[in-house]
């Protein structure tokens, strides 16, 4: 019998399992969504013209999402990849909130 409370217990084949395929949920689903924020963020705030700042927001997003990605797979944790994932895509969207509010302007 194994005991399952030692700090360097392997968890077992099926509890494993669910751990990798809830990291690759987050990674998919929050690293696109952290990088569509950010995208949206950046193609408002960048001091470039429009198709300039839209296409830059959008090569950096590639970075965004890998840099996610690796991110939830090195944490220690899932609920410490959740909130590190989460924490930057609230700041994003408050950002987002702020720049678009300041974006219409009444006539």
């Amino acid at each position: 019998m194994t005991d399952t409370t030692k700090p360097n217990a392997r968890p077992s084949q099926g509890r494993y399992r669910l751990m990798v395929a809830g990291r690759t949920l987050l990674a998919i689903f929050g690293g696109y969504a952290l990088a569509a924020i950010a995208t949206a963020f950046l193609s408002l705030t960048l001091p470039l013209d429009r198709s300039e700042a839209v296409a830059a927001a959008t090569l950096a997003s590639f970075a965004i999402m890998a840099g996610a990605v690796i991110w939830v797979f090195s944490a220690r944790t899932l609920a410490r990849a959740a909130i590190g994932l989460a924490l930057p895509a609230l700041c994003l969207g408050a950002g987002l909130w702020l720049a678009l509010g300041s974006a219409v302007q009444p006539a």
